[in-house]
């Protein structure tokens, strides 16, 4: 399966991309960069003459790019977005043998759905979520938890690898569940560090110095690395969009009564979605997750 149905090849494989926000655009422009063909829809064809000017064509609508694609990857907002384009358009477009990669952030129970309707149709469906920001999209160091058929994942590896580490985390669904699993940690990393840098200003202390006295010890983390920096400095330009954390930690907090299984009890998650949300009402769910500190701030009457 790993040859499946023929290498990955720069010079051969056609890539279809749908989905240039800030992330989506960062990982296309690796594909085209690293020598892919690649063609794009997008509803507004302004925004991606930067793709263009890299080689990048243009499809006139998604069907229109199914027919022209090999490896199709999704980039979108929310799991309604998912399902629109791909399970109710795509994937009745698409060419036998082709390939579907969501990175959305999106349900599990509809990551299955699209799985099952690309089988029907001789085709294959991953679901692979990404973590690392726009940071890691730009230099290639995404974390992509990928979810469907392992050997398919194995064929695709090559191109995961322009934009990552790819980790094979279980069947259809499960890179899906990964992400959210991911995003429950990295939204208590954000209100610890967010706390801390609060308190640390309310002593006193020199914030950079603080974050570099700490970076080594037990309270280092990535997170820490992405945005410590970004919050002291007032940098609240998205790599993520707070609204879509909102959406990622609310499917985890109610993806188990959706699927009949008993809900996980997810106190500190629970937590951390209200402060997004605060966020949100506070015309804030534009900017990125490291904002989440001007919530605590106001909390704190600054």
């Amino acid at each position: 399966m790993t040859s499946y149905p023929a290498p990955i090849n720069p010079t051969q494989t056609r890539i279809g991309w749908i989905g240039t926000g800030v992330m989506g655009a960062a990982m296309a422009s690796r594909l085209l960069s690293a020598g892919y063909s690649v063609t794009i829809y997008a509803r507004n064809p302004s925004k991606v003459v930067h793709l263009q000017s890299q080689g990048a064509h243009l499809a006139d609508s998604p069907a229109d790019l199914a027919r022209n694609s090999e490896v199709i990857f999704t980039m979108l907002g929310h799991p309604s977005d998912v399902r629109q384009i791909v399970l109710e358009g795509l994937i009745s477009s698409v060419n036998p043998n082709c390939v579907i990669i969501d990175h959305t952030s999106s349900h599990p129970v509809l990551a299955k759905q699209i799985f099952d309707a690309a089988r029907e149709k001789n085709c294959w469906a991953v679901d692979a979520p990404v973590s690392g920001g726009d940071i890691g999209a730009r230099k290639g160091k995404l974390a992509i938890f990928a979810g469907g058929n392992e050997d398919v994942v194995k064929w695709l590896k090559p191109l995961f690898d322009v934009l990552g580490k790819v980790t094979f985390v279980g069947g259809p669904g499960k890179g899906q569940s990964c992400k959210i699993a991911n995003q429950i940690v990295v939204g208590g990393n954000l209100l610890g560090l967010s706390e801390g840098l609060v308190f640390a200003d309310k002593a006193g202390l020199d914030k950079m110095k603080f974050v570099e006295a700490i970076k080594g010890g037990a309270a280092g983390s990535k997170v820490m690395e992405l945005f410590g920096v970004r919050m002291i400095g007032r940098d609240f330009r998205p790599g993520g969009f707070t609204e879509y954390m909102v959406k990622d930690l609310g499917m985890g907090l109610d993806v188990g009564a959706e699927q009949g299984d008993d809900v996980v009890v997810l106190p500190g998650a629970a937590l951390s979605k209200q402060l997004f949300s605060a966020m949100v009402a506070n015309g804030d769910g534009k900017l990125g997750t490291q904002g989440l500190i001007t919530v605590i701030e106001r909390i704190n009457g600054k």
